[in-house]
């Protein structure tokens, strides 16, 4: 009778419930009770990167586009383009600065256009007019302004580059063309849930695998009655978790039900799996890559490595390259671009590395040393010339030998 006492006085000091204008939703119940809402954590950079498949999605696609092969070209009017070697080549492809390394540069801008949504990274030019060297810039630390049609970047709050300056690559621009959609913020609600269901999960072991409970019975009257009521059944619970004894004694009318539930009756498993889901979606990545391989078979997550090639990293390659070339070589370019080569994705699958190499050489796509260089070997004599199997044949030849009838008289 306390308890429902306790409701009525609330009832009377609260708007009607059923009030057509008042919300029938959870929060409405719960602020009707005298109830807080849901204490669901801040999403934030830190707290983001604490659940597994938002740390394993940013830590791939940065450190699998930061791994590849990135090199500098020249293009000839007809002839393959020509690779330049040293100089810039060598500052894009080995050490952009003399503190960092270019696989360090650029996982580092990646992982802030996975994370805040936006990559920067400042062109120091030499007297010359060339490239002297390139360096990260804390995206946190930057402020993008409008100039008419152009962008000024402003460091510290004192430090100012053109856009010229600038290698700038974002998640996805927004109607004013500064701001960015960031995949963690855009992403915030999934990653709340996520961090809601680890805080349960990890509350529920901890607990001795203890679903929430509540107690009926002849129940005290006044809130500080109550609250030491309810602190008395908990240490019994306590007591019977430390003693391995599995019996909670209570006073006599008093009985426990469950009004939770257990990760399993939760569908906790099942739950998670759907969050995976959309951080996949999120960072359009095929779950596989997350490690999600509930519904992975031989086949299809061949598959879903294609797409991850065709779909996502080629796009991202493409960005970088598009902003670099421009940045680096202005609109003409002179002939130079920078370039990756994905052939790099297999450089850790010899099997299939071997294959494609070989299937180049003997139809004719690439000589031989093309081939060995492409795998750090040296050259070798006579490795220059173009091959292709010898039993292939123009289609109106079919069913003649070395281009003769069978008859013997000439095709």
């Amino acid at each position: 009778m306390a308890l429902l006492d306790l409701f009525r006085r609330r009832a009377e000091r609260r708007d009607n419930i059923q009030d057509p204008t008042v919300p029938v939703s959870a929060s409405s119940f719960l602020q009707f009770f005298g109830l807080t809402g849901a204490n669901l954590q801040p999403v934030t950079l830190e707290s983001a990167m604490t659940v597994p498949p938002v740390f394993a999605a940013v830590t791939f696609l940065s450190g699998t586009l930061a791994a590849l092969p990135l090199h500098v070209y020249r293009k000839k009017s007809e002839a393959a383009p020509e690779r330049l070697e040293g100089g810039l080549d060598s500052l894009v492809g080995d050490a952009p600065n003399d503190e960092w390394t270019s696989f360090r540069l650029r996982q580092y801008f990646w992982s802030q256009v996975f994370t805040h949504g936006r990559g920067l990274a400042y062109i120091e030019w030499g007297g010359n007019g060339q490239v002297a060297g390139l360096w990260p810039m804390d995206v946190l630390r930057t402020r993008v302004e409008r100039n008419g049609f152009r962008n000024v970047y402003v460091y510290d709050g004192r430090q100012r580059f053109d856009a010229a300056d600038v290698i700038d690559i974002p998640f996805l621009l927004r109607h004013d063309q500064i701001s960015v959609f960031g995949p963690i913020m855009q992403g915030a609600k999934t990653i709340q849930r996520a961090l809601a269901m680890m805080d349960y999960a990890a509350g529920f072991f901890a607990g001795g695998g203890v679903p929430p409970l509540s107690v009926s019975g002849p129940l005290p009257t006044g809130a500080d009655a109550m609250r030491r009521a309810g602190d008395d059944i908990q240490r019994a619970i306590k007591h019977a978790q430390t003693s391995n004894t599995p019996i909670v004694q209570l006073p006599a009318g008093f009985e426990l039900k469950q009004i939770g539930f257990d990760p399993q009756k939760g569908q906790m498993n099942d739950a998670w799996l759907a969050i995976i889901q959309d951080f996949a979606r999120i960072w359009g990545l095929p779950p596989v890559v997350l490690q999600d391989l509930s519904k992975g078979t031989f086949t299809n997550t061949e598959q879903q490595d294609l797409h991850l090639v065709k779909h996502v990293i080629r796009r991202w390659a493409v960005a970088f390259e598009q902003e670099a070339n421009l940045k680096l070589f202005g609109r003409k370019g002179g002939g130079r671009f920078v370039e990756h080569n994905l052939d790099g994705l297999l450089r850790g699958d010899l099997v299939s590395r071997m294959t494609a190499l070989a299937q180049g050489v003997q139809n004719g796509l690439v000589t031989p040393n093309e081939g060995r260089e492409l795998d750090n070997r040296g050259a070798m004599a006579g490795g220059d010339r173009l091959y292709i199997q010898g039993a292939t044949v123009p289609l109106d030849n079919a069913g003649s030998s070395n281009g003769k009838t069978q008859s013997g008289s000439p095709a």
